[in-house]
């Protein structure tokens, strides 16, 4: 039987193909399609309307910024689509390069090509975790003219916030959204592990809430706070420096990979859902919670409990393992809608069809069709 549809004027900007490498440094290399992890994972289209905020400021070529990172420019007329995290991280590189500044044109003053690899040659020499971050934002501190990264420490809770000289555009807003991430994956980096965080803060802005924050940081979102950043119990910045200067030249190769889903959580309840139920994509009944919950040992109460201490509920993940699945397997022309379909556990196209809609907005043909023709 078939399953039901699914719930719920400017500086001149060179071509990013005219662009010539830099010397190593932020973002260097979109080596996400090496990295672990990365099967069954997108990122929404609004990451990429606001990370390009910058370069439409600028007067840049929209289109070929975004042709060159394999995202077909149609999809930002369809708000509920995605892109790989392959796609987005071709991206992030494309605008490095494009914009010569490593906040991608986002901030009123460029943060200089290189920062970011001299910076982590300067942590790799820490011995802690707390000196490492002190160090690193006051690095940071010096080449910031829009906002001020700090370290807070209060009672037994160490605050990254992140603090706006003024009320921030859209574009600096992301800026300091995207800054807040990578720190916190650059401090996963180095001690070889993930930190776990109590919390995620964002201020209200004009960009409104984010649906990847709780996804990418593993931690629940608070909104209308006073500052951009996020907080963890302070014990962890006693954690032992462990990489040097050999493991960065490896780390710099991969990023911005190495950044984005090296030290996601794997015995966090929601990855542990999405690996049970990935490996029944192709039934069509799904596990429900009460089975997902026999095989965890745990009761669907607790299950739930766990869940929204993750900011996650058990609906919205099986919709969007299932979307992000049929995203990744659109990308490959060899599988025809139908295969797609029955890898889905759905019984008959036309309901994968619908399905496919109400998640993205656009139909899975039509989807295919956008990036085929931007190829």
């Amino acid at each position: 039987m078939a399953r039901r549809n699914a719930p719920r004027c400017a500086r001149a900007v060179r071509s990013p193909e005219a662009v010539r490498p830099p010397a190593p440094g932020f973002l260097e290399s979109p080596a996400v399609a090496t990295t672990p992890g990365f099967t069954h994972h997108t990122i929404a289209i609004q990451q990429v309307e606001q990370i390009l905020l910058g370069a439409r400021e600028r007067g840049a070529d929209i289109g070929a910024l975004l042709r060159h990172a394999d995202i077909s420019p149609a999809l930002l007329d369809a708000p509920l689509s995605r892109v790989t995290l392959k796609q987005y991280a071709a991206l992030i590189f494309t605008l490095r390069h494009a914009m010569r500044d490593e906040l991608w044109g986002l901030c009123p003053r460029p943060l200089p090509l290189g920062s970011f690899a001299l910076g982590c040659r300067l942590l790799v020499d820490a011995r802690t975790l707390g000196e490492a971050l002190q160090t690193g934002l006051r690095y940071y501190r010096l080449l910031l003219a829009d906002f001020v990264p700090r370290l807070q420490l209060q009672g037994g809770t160490a605050r990254l916030c992140l603090v706006s000289r003024s009320v921030p555009s859209p574009a600096q807003a992301y800026a300091e959204r995207a800054f807040s991430f990578f720190a916190y994956g650059l401090a996963c980096w180095l001690v070889a592990r993930r930190v776990p965080l109590t919390g995620v803060d964002y201020p209200a802005t004009a960009l409104g809430h984010s649906n990847d924050a709780g996804m990418l940081f593993q931690a629940p979102v608070h909104y209308d706070q006073p500052c951009t950043g996020w907080r963890f119990d302070t014990r962890w910045l006693a954690l032992p420096v462990v990489q040097n200067a050999q493991s960065l030249v490896e780390f710099l190769q991969q990023a911005p990979a190495s950044l984005l889903v090296k030290y996601r959580d794997s015995s966090s309840i929601t990855e542990r859902i999405r690996r049970i139920l990935r490996r029944h994509l192709a039934d069509e009944e799904l596990p429900s919670l009460e089975q997902i919950g026999r095989q965890l040992a745990m009761t669907p109460q607790t299950l739930r409990r766990r869940l929204h201490d993750e900011g996650q509920g058990f609906r919205a993940i099986k919709d969007d393992l299932r979307r992000d699945a049929a995203i990744e397997y659109l990308a490959r022309p060899e599988l025809t809608l139908p295969e797609i379909a029955a890898q889905l556990g759905f019984s008959e196209a036309s309901t994968f069809h619908r399905a496919f809609k109400h998640w993205t907005g656009v139909a899975p043909g039509e989807y295919r069709q956008t990036r085929l023709r931007e190829r």
